[in-house]
């Protein structure tokens, strides 16, 4: 790249990712908690970059293909990515500004940190370092006012009778598969929790949630007062009205990103485990476990606990770290 692109508008934040829903929830959930000025670019790779990266091969510009335009100066003053795709770019605009762009990467980029001005890896990923921050879990926006805007986009939920059960439904991944036999036992635990509290059920699915799930779940909690969102088909996603109106939630054990959100809320927090999880996930799960914000199905809990909510801080120690203006008084 010439020396042009060392230009920098001082003014901007990039968030860059693969444009996976995860990634941009956790990327875009710091940028705004740091400032209002964002610029969101969704970036593909072409191989043989994307198999190695983010390691470096030369001929950087024709990995991105038609891209390309997405990434050019004038640089940002901060760029932040998440997932492994987007650390190639973290670290690309990093050089490419001669170190003036700085440079936050989520989830342990699976090289040496300082590539980065900072990494932020959950603890369960057990990355150090000195420029290495470890939140328990997922960043995101869920805070109050992000919960009271839910309340109100789905007030309809508040007229279910009480209490109102959450059910969120992620997919396969290794160390906690969805296949039928797990998915069996979670409709029927989740059943059983139902027959004991009465109320109603709010259940929602994902984009990883195995399509031959979505008519089981359909038919599971069809006797149930409640909504069911299994897809489009089925009108806004109400995802945020559950987190938001849910007395308490059941959330399969493979997704970090739902599990963290849903012990945001202050409601009690449950899963069901049917086989052991992978070392990562297990420690995870251990974690909130002890600090007694994740539970089995059938336990008996206070009617709050205390919300994970880490986002907020997380900023906080990104100033800190990056000499970055300190936020308004919150």
């Amino acid at each position: 790249m010439p020396n042009s692109t060392t230009i920098i508008d001082r003014d901007l934040c990039w968030v860059v990712t693969d444009g996976a829903a995860g990634n941009r929830r956790q990327a875009l959930a710091l940028a705004e908690a740091l400032t209002p000025s964002i610029r969101e670019i969704t970036i593909e790779l072409r191989a043989p970059w994307s198999w190695a990266a983010p390691r470096l091969l030369p001929g950087a510009r024709l990995a991105l293909g038609p891209t390309n335009q997405n990434l050019l100066p004038p640089w940002p003053s901060l760029v932040i990515g998440c997932g492994r795709t987007a650390a190639w770019a973290t670290r690309q605009i990093r050089r490419w500004s001669a170190g003036r762009t700085l440079s936050v990467q989520l989830l342990d980029p699976r090289l040496a940190p300082h590539h980065w001005d900072l990494v932020i890896a959950p603890k369960h990923d057990e990355l150090t370092g000195d420029n290495v921050l470890r939140p328990i879990g997922s960043l995101h926006p869920i805070d109050d006012a992000w919960l009271a805007d839910g309340r109100e986009a789905f007030a309809g939920l508040a007229d279910l009778p009480g209490p109102r059960l959450g059910v969120l439904v992620g997919g396969d991944r290794r160390g906690a598969p969805l296949d039928g036999k797990a998915a069996d036992a979670f409709v029927s635990a989740v059943r059983r929790r139902l027959a004991t509290d009465g109320g109603s059920v709010m259940v929602a699915a994902s984009r990883r949630t195995p399509p031959a799930l979505l008519p089981v779940l359909r038919d599971a909690f069809a006797d149930w007062p409640g909504v069911i969102w299994t897809g489009s088909a089925d009108g806004p996603n109400p995802y945020p009205g559950i987190l938001a109106w849910a007395d308490r939630l059941v959330v399969t054990p493979d997704s970090v990103n739902m599990l963290c959100e849903a012990c945001a809320t202050g409601a009690p927090v449950h899963t069901v485990v049917t086989a052991p999880l992978d070392a990562k996930l297990g420690r995870f799960h251990a974690e909130l476990r002890a600090a007694g914000r994740l539970h089995d199905i059938d336990a008996v809990t206070p009617e709050r606990q205390a919300p994970l909510r880490e986002t907020a801080t997380i900023a906080d120690e990104v100033r800190k770290h990056l000499g970055l203006p300190a936020s308004p008084a919150r």
